[in-house]
């Protein structure tokens, strides 16, 4: 998966489409992420222990990673990922718009 924590993201179908958030989880075994802000779900909590409250709560449920692509933090679009060998042998994902190391 090539989204990882932290990445800002644009959402490209759904009913959240065009919005944009950055990913608070990654999960890589099913292929899914969880963004800040989107598709959000509204559950109904009781109260567990005595003296606790209940109520309606709002929470971010997993989306698939296919439906998200990646906005390039410089110059600002939502970008493919490419990836490039650096000089010390390590391997580092490049915006294919501006070409930015990110």
């Amino acid at each position: 998966m090539y989204i990882k924590k932290d990445d800002t993201v644009i959402v490209l179908s759904g009913k959240d489409k065009g919005k944009k958030g950055k990913v608070l989880v990654t999960m890589p075994a099913s292929g899914k992420v969880v963004v800040e802000g989107i598709n959000v779900a509204t559950c109904h909590v009781k109260p567990r222990r005595q003296g606790e409250a209940g109520g309606i709560i709002h929470k971010e449920i997993p989306m698939y990673a296919c439906k998200v692509m990646r906005v390039c933090p410089k110059c600002g679009k939502p970008t493919r990922p490419a990836f490039k060998m650096l000089a010390d042998g390590e391997k580092a994902r490049v915006c294919k718009k501006c070409g930015e190391t990110i």
